[in-house]
């Protein structure tokens, strides 16, 4: 029998999907024919299926490696909301009661969702090891990259991890990397045979506009006027967690009517997945979020996605605004810039890694260690306390210190005479780094001050041509408010119902309660 057409029944049969979207059929054939395969696939494309009809027509257990906990809950409930039993997912987030049925019940999975940190963990390693992968699946693959634009320091593990567990098939997919990110990915898992999928990430049903504004009170006001004149589903992004906080605080006060919450990284998971519902299902208007919101989010009628700060690079603003019109229908992406903006997203490239004042810090705190003859502690946010430094900043010097033979596990290996190099090599990283950075978002400031096609523009450093515009295409060739005509969407507001309740604190109540 014809595969294609077998492929087609089984997607049906366990999705309800009549056909394939643009690209999926092409990767789950590759991936099925034991393949190696990196995919890119503009955000909200399905990404997803590429793994999940996989996972259940291969023998053995696929293996997903995810950097956002949410997305794994979240993709673990709709699995099992469509009768999909032999699905779960390991998390750092799990009580040791969660943890442990999980990992008791490994064999019987055919979908199992693993946080990369939890893959260092030696147990759970040999458990995974005495198990047939029959496929390892790498979400959001540009964290492998230096240079992409979400680096994690535990993606840069998953080669040897791969190894270990008895090199299966790899399918690596994102929806944003240069043609130099992708091919880093392919040099970090040491897989140069590796087949590429890339497909146009140009979204023609988005309209885009840049507003060149004085001040925070003026972009306020742009979008008080907009929320009144618009009721659709909008995501608003920020850099600042407190600004965001704030901004929805003052939105909620001037719009009674429109129903508006906030959201980041620093909340409670479970205070976080109530936000998630709730736009979902139509029952909030609008989010202001951080970078952290967004991302999985299968909302088909985001309208209207705002930048309020300026993004680091192109790179995560093509993810963020590709949140926008899943459904094909006129959408519009807004970036709200003023000269003051400049300084932020400056300042977040110099936090993100370690600074040499940092280094000189671990430098002395392990020569501490080695004189005393002591080891690192167990906990990993002991060293973090320890050193004043937050998780990303530990786990990337965790793996340099590991890959040049001063530590192993928990235990200094290496004298301090050769320590002075190799911390030499770690702040040259760091800076190379910070310079790629900077030179990002010098490409983002310059596409916020071009005069040609933003679409055009935007695109141009990932695809060879952009796709015509189905609605209006851009402030620089004329988009008009006055003839956006989206489709409204009324949230659904139930009178004192128990969500309202669970949310009155993250709308725009006690706000210290999620600090």
């Amino acid at each position: 029998m014809d595969k294609e057409i077998v492929l087609e029944k089984e997607l049906e049969k366990h999705f309800q999907f009549t056909s394939f979207r643009e690209g999926q059929k092409e990767i789950i054939q590759d991936v099925l024919n034991g393949k190696n395969v990196l995919g890119i696939l503009p955000t909200g494309s399905g990404k997803s299926i590429c793994y999940q009809l996989p996972s259940v027509l291969l023998e053995g257990l696929t293996i997903v490696i995810s950097p956002l906990i949410s997305l794994m809950i979240d993709q673990v409930k709709k699995l099992k909301a469509h009768n999909f039993k032999k699905v779960a997912s390991l998390n750092s987030f799990m009580n040791p009661m969660e943890r442990r049925r999980v990992i008791n019940n490994m064999h019987q999975y055919n979908l199992l969702f693993v946080s990369p940190e939890l893959l260092q963990q030696e147990h759970i390693m040999k458990l995974l090891q005495r198990l047939q992968i029959s496929l390892f699946v790498i979400d959001e693959a540009h964290c492998i990259s230096q240079w992409g634009h979400e680096f994690r320091p535990d993606y840069l593990r998953l080669s040897g991890i791969i190894e270990k567990l008895g090199n299966p098939t790899i399918l690596a997919l994102s929806a944003t990397a240069t043609p130099s990110v992708q091919d880093d990915i392919i040099s970090s898992l040491k897989k140069p045979k590796m087949r590429k999928h890339v497909y146009p990430m140009d979204k023609p049903n988005i309209s885009f506009c840049v507003d060149k504004l004085e001040n925070e009170q003026e972009k306020i006001e742009k979008i008080v006027e907009l929320l009144s004149t618009y009721r659709v589903p909008t995501l608003i992004y920020f850099s600042s967690r407190n600004t965001a906080e704030n901004v929805a605080k003052l939105l909620s006060e001037k719009l009674k009517e429109v129903q508006v919450a906030f959201y980041h990284a620093g909340m409670e998971p479970s205070d976080r997945m109530i936000i998630q519902q709730q736009y979902m299902n139509d029952q909030l208007d609008v989010i202001c979020c951080t970078s952290a919101f967004g991302m999985g989010i299968d909302k088909a009628n985001t309208r209207l996605i705002i930048h309020y700060h300026v993004p680091l690079q192109l790179e995560s603003f093509i993810q963020e605004i590709g949140r926008a019109g899943r459904d094909g229908k006129s959408s519009v992406s807004l970036l709200l810039f003023s000269r003051q903006d400049i300084n932020m997203p400056s300042n977040m490239i110099k936090n993100e890694l370690p600074g040499q004042s940092v280094l000189s810090i671990v430098y002395q705190y392990l020569h501490h260690l080695y004189n005393e003859g002591k080891d690192l502690p167990d906990e990993e946010v002991e060293i973090e306390n320890i050193l004043q430094i937050n998780e990303i900043q530990w786990r990337f010097l965790r793996y340099q210190l590991e890959k040049h033979g001063i530590i192993k596990e928990n235990k200094i290996i290496a004298t301090p005479e050769t320590w002075k190099d190799v911390f030499q090599s770690i702040f040259h990283i760091i800076k190379s780094r910070n310079k790629h950075k900077e030179n990002k978002l010098a490409e983002m400031l310059k596409w916020i001050h071009d005069d040609n096609c933003l679409r055009q523009s935007l695109y141009k450093s990932f695809q060879p041509f952009s796709s015509q515009a189905t609605y209006q295409c851009c402030s620089n060739c004329g988009f008009s408010w006055n003839e956006w005509v989206p489709e409204q969407t009324v949230t659904e507001v139930k009178r004192q119902s128990n969500w309202q309740i669970q949310l009155k604190r993250l709308l725009i109540g006690d706000t210290n309660e999620t600090k």
